[in-house]
């Protein structure tokens, strides 16, 4: 009586199916990554279409600017007794990336949310107090000005992003910047009403152009992290 050895390997119709369920899984792996990105560069446009509008509503109703009201602390003094004033000088005075609970730039948050115009923590000294983006990172905001040294970020030509205010968001993947960019404004990372630098520890007014390199969105690595800055 013989011996018959079966063959126990894949069929080539076993490995085409196979690799058609791999190729669905790493397609519908990619759609979700789409759809992740879409919805958090959504988002992140809020952030910079929103806070103005924010500030509009608070000067409607108040006749003054969050962070920089001077009359908050009677204002709002039925809610909480932790009130912080502006400095009542007609600008979003301070840096938008120090955190100074003296300055209008980290006042802002406090008053708009005593103003019911945004949600969060409205004690300065929480540890969630400053917004944050759709990614987790830090945004916020200052006034604008013509002198470059003083202005949040410059373009590619060294002068100062024009706007009332300035509003920057940290931590945005290139990608995603160049994206919002060309939504937004001219899908030029180095001129126009957006501007796009590199990520850095410690940021200084003025002292970062808009790009790396020439004034092409080549310069910019899709998974490095930017900030980007919108003048409104």
């Amino acid at each position: 009586m013989s011996l018959h050895k079966h063959n126990i390997g894949f069929t080539l119709i076993e490995l085409v199916i196979v690799l058609m369920i791999i190729a669905l899984l790493i397609g519908a792996i990619l759609k979700g990554k789409q759809l992740i990105d879409s919805a958090q560069e959504k988002q992140l446009e809020k952030d910079f279409s929103n806070i103005p509008l924010m500030i509009y509503a608070y000067q409607d109703k108040y006749k003054a600017i969050p962070g920089d009201d001077k009359n908050a602390a009677s204002r709002f003094s039925g809610i909480t007794a932790s009130v912080q004033n502006g400095d009542g000088d007609g600008l979003i005075t301070g840096n938008w990336f120090d955190f100074n609970p003296a300055t209008d730039s980290t006042i802002i948050w406090q008053h708009l949310r005593l103003a019911n115009l945004m949600t969060g923590e409205i004690n300065l000294s929480a540890p969630d107090y400053l917004p944050v983006n759709a990614l987790g990172k830090p945004i916020d905001i200052q006034s604008g000005s013509d002198v470059a040294n003083a202005s949040p970020i410059n373009d590619l030509q060294g002068h100062a992003l024009h706007g009332t205010y300035i509003i920057c968001s940290r931590g945005i993947p290139g990608a995603l910047a160049i994206s919002m960019d060309i939504r937004l404004d001219d899908g030029n990372p180095g001129t126009g009403a957006m501007l796009i630098t590199p990520e850095v520890g410690t940021f200084l007014a003025g002292a970062m152009p808009a790009t790396v390199g020439t004034n092409s969105s080549t310069d910019i690595s899709s998974d490095k992290p930017y900030i980007v800055c919108m003048g409104v």
